[in-house]
């Protein structure tokens, strides 16, 4: 997972401070913004199968954050961004990330892999804090936000265990460690939560079956 730093961060010395491409103040044509549902859930909520799931459907098209940094070409202007940071051991900043984000979803575009007339958006795992989502309204109009939360934490944690046993992560099968990153989920996703309309959120019982939960998320849709 790739950190990212708040908009408000202090200059550093050697590395820019903004990217072309960004919104500006000054009068220019709006860009496109396109239809989106976003994906919120904790470790082990199944985020990511139930997004995978959903990009299968005709008209919906799954794009994880994860994997747009993962696929980022380190050669471009923003690849060699992104190691500047990275090599000095910075985290991110968050114009970059949605500057990333974005020429992902033109690539889209471009090679029709995503239809903005025909398509729905899904997105996974962005925006990340309050300063993305503020950037992204740039870009995105949000039309369902889906939490999978777990009303029985007890579950979710055995399921969490299971998974690190099964994957051979054994540091990630402790009960401590489970139960932090499950704090700092919920207390870095909360403000992001409190940025869109409560009438938007729809919240989906994540220990049910992945069919279930993809069953109530459509449900949603109709």
């Amino acid at each position: 997972m790739i950190a990212t730093a708040p908009a408000s961060r202090p200059r550093v010395d050697g590395l820019p401070e903004t990217l072309p491409g960004l919104p500006r103040t000054d009068a220019q044509e709006p860009p496109r913004r396109y239809r989106t549902i976003l994906l919120f859930g904790a470790p082990g909520s199944g985020k990511g199968t139930i997004g995978k799931a959903l990009g299968a459907i005709p008209g919906f098209v799954h794009v994880a954050c994860g994997d747009v940094f993962r696929n980022l070409d380190l050669t471009t202007p923003l690849g060699q961004i992104f190691i500047q940071y990275s090599a000095k051991g910075l985290l991110v900043p968050d114009d970059t990330t949605i500057e990333l984000w974005h020429q992902h979803i033109d690539a889209l575009v471009a090679t029709r892999r995503f239809v903005p007339e025909r398509d729905l958006l899904v997105l996974d795992g962005i925006p990340r804090n309050v300063a993305q989502a503020e950037i992204m309204d740039h870009y995105i109009q949000v039309e369902k936000i889906f939490h999978l939360v777990c009303l029985n934490e007890e579950l979710m944690f055995e399921r969490l265990r299971r998974r690190a046993l099964k994957e051979n992560r054994l540091d990630d099968a402790s009960e401590e460690v489970i139960r932090r990153r499950w704090r700092v989920y919920e207390s870095d996703s909360q403000p992001v939560l409190d940025y869109y309309p409560a009438g938007d959120i729809h919240q989906i019982d994540a220990i049910h079956s992945p069919i279930r939960v993809l069953h109530d998320i459509l449900g949603h849709m109709l």
